[in-house]
């Protein structure tokens, strides 16, 4: 399958867009300085435990104290714990975790009092982000993601990925990794990793076990609640699971995220460093690739998509719903169970879409078209799971019930993509009065003539609603035209999506607004 990524960077986030087939599939946003990312390792301080919950609340530098459940404490948590006071002693000369004297695995039916009091220091993960009013979720047993092998310290168990489906590579991916990997390491084979030759599997092993010796350093000079390894930024992190040989073209318009890319592509594979490309047009990318226009249409109550068919998509504190209508969409010569199965079947792809799309998470209920053949739930059922075979979240999808309805969980670790799709009014600012529209050009008219004449600016941009656009420069007697004449300069009009209907921005010659 062709995908293109397609990369957006401002200076207050990073906005990253997948298409797969040019469809717009995952849109996710990296805020610049943002924390408690998943994959974030902390030093919190216990601040609360809660033995009713079997949990404790800790410190680590959020608004809200983050949650660490006793069965998120992982096996090794005793093991854990003594590296920590080691690698935090100023005595302390040890410089790998293979010296460390292994504890024996924790109590599965212990308490967490047992284990923890009020004040201690702990070595957290982040497991989930903050959501809401929630703090984040955190883990004791901790893991370091690589592209092939994700690293899991104070652990000798080798596991190998169930998507790969030959024994045969699975056995021999074990044993490779197995006569790689250090003493006191556990080690996690990713799916990728099928086919991959030892000397790659080696080379990033090491770095994933340098990643986490740097521990042994940073513990001693800092103090509770600090960041000590933070997970890379989103946009290496989204390349490090997603990126497969099929991926088509990576565009980016900042030169130094460019070459960043660049460099992490190369590492993975030289051949497709020349995938990675250079935005240096004037438009804004998401424009230019047809991407703000995708996210106004997939974003909101209503999606439509197919012959009239469309979806209301509803969120509430408990779950989401999702209704399935067909509208006015009907085929000739279909009965009504064969048109609802047909429906519904679409629905499956854009529902799967969706769910990436917005980052939905938690319990999702679908109400299908009632279909009365339990042939044809299964058959939508099977469909469902076909098309949410490649959401890398985890999931669960339950069959339809008589009244044909489907719940799904999926797996919630940041918070829900949400995009306002509907637009203020530029002129009346929500008060539900404008000025009457049909001097809206006259204002347009006056504000150019100030520009031109008064400001005496050589050249003018005007950035307007693609409706508006077309009414100033349509036709050999455009408003635009007249322009011409009357000023003997020529006044661009660029239409822009992402603009409300009467909003509009004028730009000099050196692409620099003009404030009015």
């Amino acid at each position: 399958m062709s995908s293109d990524l397609i990369i957006d960077v401002t200076p207050s986030e990073i906005v990253i867009a997948l298409q797969e087939k040019k469809k717009l599939v995952e849109l996710s946003r990296e805020r610049s300085g943002a924390k408690f990312a998943v994959g974030d390792i902390y030093l919190g301080k216990v601040k609360k435990i809660m033995p009713s919950l079997n949990a404790a609340f800790i410190d680590v530098g959020y608004d809200k104290d983050a949650f660490l459940h006793y069965l998120d404490m992982g096996p090794q948590f005793a093991t854990l714990n003594k590296f920590l006071r080691i690698a935090s002693s100023r005595k302390n000369k040890i410089s790998s975790i293979s010296r460390v004297h292994s504890e024996p695995d924790i109590n599965k039916e212990g308490k967490v009092n047992e284990l923890l009091k009020v004040g201690q220091k702990i070595l957290v993960q982040v497991s989930k982000e903050p959501i809401s009013t929630k703090g984040p979720r955190l883990t004791s047993e901790i893991s370091i993601a690589g592209r092939n092998l994700v690293l899991i310290p104070f652990s000798d168990k080798v596991s190998v990925s169930q998507k790969i489906k030959t024994n045969e590579e699975k056995g021999r991916l074990k044993k490779l990794v197995q006569s790689i990997k250090p003493r006191k390491y556990g080690v996690i084979v990713r799916t990728v990793a099928e086919g991959k030759k030892v000397a790659e599997l080696d080379q990033e092993l090491r770095r994933l076990v340098d990643k986490w010796e740097t521990i042994f350093h940073k513990l001693r000079r800092i103090h509770a609640p600090s960041l000590v390894i933070g997970e890379m930024d989103r946009t290496t992190a989204l390349l490090r699971d997603i990126y497969h040989p099929e991926f088509n073209s990576i565009i980016v318009n900042d030169q130094s995220v460019c070459n960043e890319l660049s460099d992490y592509i190369g590492s993975i594979q030289a051949d497709k460093k020349k995938i990675v490309k250079y935005y240096k047009g004037r438009q804004p990318i998401f424009e230019h690739f047809g991407i703000e226009k995708q996210i106004k249409g997939s974003f909101g109550k209503t999606v439509s998509y197919k012959d009239g068919a469309y979806l209301i998509v509803e969120h509430t504190e408990a779950f989401h719903v999702i209704d399935v209508n067909s509208g006015n969409r009907a085929k000739a010569g279909l009965d009504q169970e064969t048109n609802a199965l047909d429906v519904n079947l679409a629905a499956c792809d854009e529902i799967a879409r969706q769910l990436r799309l917005r980052d939905m998470g938690g319990i999702i209920v679908i109400d299908f078209i009632d279909m009365h053949v339990s042939a044809n739930r299964q058959k939508v059922y099977e469909h469902m799971r076909e098309v949410m075979a490649a959401d890398r979240t985890k999931h669960n999808i339950l069959p339809l019930s008589k009244f044909c309805l489907m719940q799904i969980t999926r797996q919630r670790v940041r918070p829900e993509e949400n995009i306002e799709t509907a637009e203020s009014c530029p002129t009346c600012k929500g008060s539900g009065k404008i000025v009457p529209s049909v001097l809206f050009v006259d204002e347009l008219d006056g504000k150019v003539k100030y520009i031109l004449k008064d400001l005496a600016k050589k050249k003018l941009l005007l950035k307007v609603h693609p409706y508006v656009a077309a009414y100033l420069s349509k036709g050999f007697k455009s408003l635009q035209y007249k322009w011409l004449l009357k000023y003997m300069k020529w006044v661009k009009v660029e239409a822009n999506n992402s603009y409300s209907f009467l909003e509009y921005h004028f730009y000099d010659e050196n692409l620099e607004e003009i404030i009015l």
